[in-house]
């Protein structure tokens, strides 16, 4: 079976200059891309004060409001907590999330990041799947103490023959992500394989930087694609990613 998977930084549900909200947007564009699992950053749980400011504010936590009847499994890990809500990363799923956890890989106190793991379980496949949805840090110091933890993690939970993703929003403009996942943990980068190089995606109107991507292990892309300009240039700063993926 091929598996066809998505990473998008939402931006908290709002437009690229937070004037207004975009989740409903958003969840239209999703279902018509239909990706089979979702990895979202910067996902609300919680605002407690954008209802009175937004008159068709969404109260439910997001991911829950996104994944509807669609994607019956979800995860949420909650990184960045405040007095009036709170943010993460969540991984929206078609098919079972037998288990997830959430570790806290910060690298300083005004930079909240995680690193959510879901083990997912596909029809007539004897392993699940391991997914890590991540978002790095601004600055190089931080994301490279982030690229360690994701190695470490890899190392200890995921078995050498288990079917890999690593998706998320890595602020990685010089591509050393890409050099230390596929040294240390044999990753291959899925617009890298499918394009020659990883997709810009940052602005989404017209996308410049290469900060989001898609790392595999244990499949082949037969294709991967850039959502950007009309109408995605609305919903978010950032462009979504998406790519088929087929077995090895």
């Amino acid at each position: 079976m091929d598996l066809h998977v998505a990473t998008y930084n939402i931006h908290k549900g709002l437009s690229a200059f937070n004037r207004r909200m975009m989740l409903r947007e958003l969840r239209d564009r999703l279902r018509d891309v239909q990706p089979d699992i979702v990895f979202l950053q910067e996902v609300q749980g919680l605002h407690e004060r954008h209802g009175s400011r937004f008159h068709d504010w969404v109260e439910e936590p997001h991911y829950e409001f996104l994944a509807d009847s669609v994607w019956p499994e979800f995860a949420y890990g909650r990184n960045a907590v405040y007095d009036h809500g709170h943010h993460g990363n969540a991984i929206l799923s078609r098919y079972p999330i037998v288990s997830w956890e959430n570790l806290d890989v910060s690298s300083h106190p005004f930079e909240s990041r995680g690193l959510l793991h879901c083990q997912i379980q596909l029809p007539d496949r004897s392993h699940t799947i391991h997914c890590l949805n991540v978002h790095l840090a601004l600055n190089e110091r931080g994301r490279k103490r982030q690229l360690g933890a994701i190695v470490e993690r890899v190392v200890e939970i995921v078995p050498e023959h288990a079917p890999l993703i690593v998706a998320g929003d890595f602020n990685d403009w010089r591509n050393r992500a890409g050099r230390r996942l596929a040294g240390d943990l044999g990753l291959h980068e899925a617009f890298r394989d499918d394009r020659g190089r990883p997709a810009r995606s940052f602005p989404a109107a017209l996308p410049m930087l290469r900060l989001d991507r898609i790392y595999v292990r244990g499949f082949s892309i037969h294709h991967a694609k850039v959502h950007h300009g009309h109408p995605w240039a609305k919903i978010s700063d950032h462009a979504m990613l998406s790519a088929r993926l087929a077995f090895d």
